[in-house]
């Protein structure tokens, strides 16, 4: 039923792009007729807007993956380094809620692990909206910050990393199979504030898929039951990732071209300190203005990528 609401969403926008064009068609047929010039400037504007949005419809046709229009589940991971690094998966975390945001998107907190005195070892999200996945694709890989630290007291320059992975989100079932015995079940207590949001009963759980070694936490729910129900939607969208990254490989392999498919690559730079820029290494495409980026404004990121990609297949 989602795929039918997007798929009539999608012509109808078409066709109302279409219809707009009909009509401004008109108008400057009979501006012309009349010799009526007090239409040029109308006219003139709704070219302006069609062109717009014909220019976002053409680049939205470039997210024609297989997976590009579900929602993604993303995560952001502390590389080595302590607190350095923990706060700027932190950073990181907002930068992406913030980005969803303002695009319109829902988002899911559906595990947060704190560090021990500032930032977070982990999070993972679902973010639902049009073709999340498909735009969000193009952060997975390590990030990497340079900055005058704010936990050194000599204010030095340190260099932090965070790993971000992002997964499609599985619509249906079968569509990966988890065979039950594959995967142990434990439950913990839910870490968090103390006081009266001290969690007293066993709500988080952790899964353990067996045979790929993958584990997924989930203890941001109060019910035990949808704790587990989201860490099975992760574990799924993992399994669902590495048969596509397997895929992915395959399709390298006999093309004759060496892909890293690992999340080991670093893929972009945000320099806080000696000078401020944030730059992709994929795509050489670089902003001095790294407040906007860590508020979530990244979709010149993302299009520079996605545009990268064009005829890659071919």
């Amino acid at each position: 039923m989602q795929r039918l609401a997007a798929t009539r969403a999608h012509v109808e926008t078409w066709r109302t792009l279409e219809r707009r064009a009909r009509d401004v068609a008109d108008l400057l047929e009979l501006a012309i007729a009349e010799t009526d010039e007090s239409l040029a400037a109308p006219a003139e504007e709704e070219v302006d807007a069609i062109e717009r949005t014909l220019s976002g419809l053409e680049f939205q046709l470039q997210l024609s993956g297989e997976y590009d229009n579900r929602n993604a589940i993303l995560a952001v991971h502390a590389g080595a380094g302590g607190t350095e690094s923990q706060d700027w998966a932190e950073m990181l975390f907002r930068m992406y809620l913030r980005w969803a945001e303002r695009r319109g998107f829902a988002t899911d907190v559906l595990d947060v692990t704190e560090g021990e005195e500032a930032g977070i070892k982990s999070a993972t999200i679902e973010i639902s909206g049009p073709y999340a996945y498909g735009y969000l694709q193009s952060e997975r890989g390590v990030h990497r910050l340079v900055r005058q630290s704010p936990f050194d007291s000599s204010h030095s320059r340190h260099t932090s990393f965070a790993k971000v992975e992002v997964m499609p989100e599985v619509e249906s079932t079968g569509e990966i199979e988890v065979n039950p015995d594959d995967v142990k079940i434990d439950v913990f207590r839910s870490s968090g504030a103390g006081g009266q949001n001290v969690q007293k009963n066993s709500t988080a759980v952790r899964l353990t898929h067996i045979p790929s070694g993958i584990v997924v936490t989930c203890q941001n729910e109060r019910s035990q039951g949808r704790n587990r129900d989201s860490a099975m939607k992760v574990l799924e969208s993992r399994l669902l990732e590495i048969e596509l990254n397997r895929q992915e490989e395959e399709k390298a392999r006999l093309k004759g071209k060496h892909v890293d498919m690992s999340f080991g690559s670093q893929i972009r730079n945000y320099v806080l300190h000696p000078y401020k820029m944030v730059k992709d290494l994929r795509t050489d495409f670089e902003t001095s203005d790294t407040t906007a980026v860590l508020d979530g404004e990244i979709d010149p990121f993302i299009e520079a990528y996605l545009k990268s990609r064009v005829g890659e297949e071919s």
